[in-house]
């Protein structure tokens, strides 16, 4: 007879799979916004929640300026709301202000969503008592990290990295060099420069100082310590029943507690990789997101303010065949490329062995993540740390789709792809749900499982001398999932990749004056530059796109001539600029295509998003593909 006693496994796994089914509903919910500029039947509560922060920001109350205001509170993006107010003829004093009254709006907002969907844990019992405490706690850290961001925000973007590019003509490698002469980087273990900050620059008679983040922002860090510490209380008068990870969970809230503490910027790198050991042995479906990237602050790279929940879609399987090119591809390119320095395959092959993968859905996020959430990750950046225990890499593939299916269909679109080629990108989106995904494994999974590929332990710091190490990274990591595909394709796969390549490079120029994510238009700019170079686009007057087998063959030889190009550049450990360079210079503040055909479509695309990037398409209706 079947024992009718749910076990603890149980519960915990129907638990998860309703928090994962309310965080769908959630994204699906807010997604529902934009109906306010696209049909007559809409929510006039909606409308006015919108039209209350427009009004905050003296923007006129136009539907071109209600999708910008809908893209920064559901997609958390802002260019478009900036373009909107250079558009409206506000200087950049008033956009900062602009910027950060919407980044409270956004803040407040959410903070309420994730407080509610709290609540709900709490009414339907989910979890057990530990995780819910645990989802409490890592609440109440978020609301003081968020408000710590605003703080960082001025200091960092607003008021320290304009005074150095003043001071030094905007030239990213004399700040570069004077932040390393004057010992203003923070020092690795060894005492080398790192490649990371987690302390913050202040102006002094004579020139700068660096402060740890606990100097800088005392009260705002002893604000999160004190929520930490509580939390860390809490948790050790409980068991986990379900994980057996209690030890695990305190043992790296306490490490996060000492690092966020910690004044010596000589001890900093090694506190936070401290944090990353202790992180890597959590293993439970339900993961916490804490500082470990840079963007936001192109000079320092002062860490950001992440903090968050991701959970793990509890029906995904993984990523296997991706795992399996990839590792493949990256086998057979070291034999032909990599003779005398094994001590790199080692490591690498080491990382990607030991990779935990956790697809699923952001499910609480504070402070930076306000300012835009990723579609991946690959993380801990500390090579040192993945050389011991390897890497996490999440993937919110569910979340973009239900972003992709919300979003209005744009006149820009139309206009610069063609009806044909945007039904057959919607077709796949709205009827084709798992061909969906399998793109996605490939561009994006594929893309965080690149980032490890020819990574030594200094291969950053090295790179990074002209500041820029980013800037090609991301070229580097999308290029290696595509390159792994290459040597062992799918033909269903191969059309919708290339439309997919072909959509994001150009849709990536939106990007030409985001600071924060200059990496991702950089990258951009490269793969424009194959895609010119191959035939599969070219450019006059209006974009023409060549789809043909002949094409795509042709823009494959350039991807894997250029990649193994890139590949030995990262073994040499070359300044990044040397490599960017050969695609991209910058002019006037921003970088743009060396070749004149693709500087030409850059400059036209950017204008027709200046004018027409927010107008909603009318000649086709969104919702005749639901």
């Amino acid at each position: 007879m079947k024992n009718e006693r749910m076990t603890m496994s149980e519960k915990f796994e129907n638990d998860l799979q309703r928090f994962y089914d309310l965080l769908g509903e959630r994204q699906r919910a807010l997604g529902s916004y934009f109906s306010i500029v696209e049909s007559e039947n809409y929510d006039e509560r909606i409308e006015m929640f919108i039209d209350t922060f427009l009004a905050s920001i003296e923007l006129s109350l136009i539907r071109e300026n209600r999708v910008a205001a809908l893209t920064r509170l559901i997609n958390l993006r802002d260019e478009q709301m900036v373009q909107a107010l250079e558009k409206e003829g506000k200087d950049e004093v008033f956009i900062s202000q602009a910027k950060e009254k919407a980044y409270l709006w956004v803040k407040e907002f959410y903070i309420k969503a994730h407080s509610d969907l709290i609540m709900q844990v709490q009414k339907e019992w989910l979890f057990s008592p530990f995780y819910r405490r645990l989802l409490r706690g890592v609440h109440e850290v978020g609301v003081a990290m968020s408000t710590w961001q605003s703080a960082w925000t001025e200091h960092i973007i607003n008021t320290i990295n304009p005074l150095l590019e003043l001071e030094y003509a905007k030239d990213s490698q004399a700040i570069a060099h004077m932040l390393q002469t004057k010992g203003l980087l923070d020092p690795d273990p060894s005492g080398q420069d790192g490649d990371r900050s987690y302390s913050v620059l202040e102006k002094v008679e004579g020139g700068y100082k660096a402060k740890a983040y606990a100097s800088a922002f005392g009260v705002e860090v002893d604000s999160v310590r004190n929520t930490l510490q509580s939390l860390c209380d809490d948790l050790s008068e409980m068991e986990d029943p379900d994980w057996g990870q209690k030890a695990f969970y305190i043992d790296y809230l306490k490490a996060l507690d000492e690092a966020f503490g910690e004044e010596d910027r000589a001890d900093l790198i090694a506190k936070w990789a401290e944090v990353d050991r202790k992180w890597m042995k959590i293993t439970a479906p339900i993961q916490i997101g804490h500082p470990l990237e840079y963007y936001e602050d192109h000079y320092k790279k002062a860490v950001a303010l992440e903090w968050d929940v991701r959970v793990s879609n509890p029906e995904n399987k993984g990523a296997y065949g991706t795992f399996e090119r990839i590792l493949k591809m990256f086998i057979r390119l070291f034999e032909q490329n990599g003779d005398g320095i094994l001590h790199i395959k080692e490591n690498v092959l080491s990382n990607l062995k030991r990779v935990q993968l956790y697809i699923g859905r952001p499910a609480l996020f504070y402070a930076a993540e306000f300012n835009g959430l990723f579609s991946a990750q690959v993380v801990p950046n500390d090579e040192t740390v993945s050389r011991e225990l390897g890497k996490k890499i999440f993937a919110f593939a569910d979340n973009i789709l239900d972003s992709l299916r919300a979003k209005p269909f744009l006149k820009i679109n139309q206009e610069v792809f063609g009806e044909a080629f945007m039904n057959a990108e919607r077709e796949i989106v709205f009827h084709q749900a798992a061909l969906w995904h399998q793109v996605y494994e490939v561009s994006t999974i594929g893309h965080e499982f690149g980032h490890i590929l020819w990574m030594d332990h200094d291969t950053e710091m090295r790179m990074n001398q002209s500041g820029v190490f980013k800037n090609i990274e991301e070229f580097k990591a999308t290029t290696g999932g595509l390159v792994a595909f290459f040597m062992d394709e799918d033909e269903s796969l191969k059309l919708p990749l290339l439309r997919d390549v072909i959509k994001r490079s150009v849709g990536l120029i939106g990007w030409m004056k985001t600071g924060e994510v200059e990496p991702y238009y950089c990258e951009g700019l490269i793969h424009l530059t194959g895609l010119f170079e191959s035939g599969v686009l070219a450019f006059d007057a209006t974009l023409q796109i060549d789809l043909s087998s002949e094409a795509y063959e042709r823009l494959k030889t350039w991807y894997l001539k250029t990649y193994t190009e890139l590949l030995q550049h990262y073994l040499a450990k070359e300044d990044a600029q040397l490599f960017l360079e050969r695609y991209a210079t910058k002019e006037a503040g921003v970088y743009m295509p060396k070749e004149a055909n693709i500087k030409a479509f850059v400059a036209h695309y950017w204008a027709l998003h200046q004018r027409i990037g927010r107008d909603i398409d009318e000649s086709v209706k969104r919702s005749d593909w639901l």
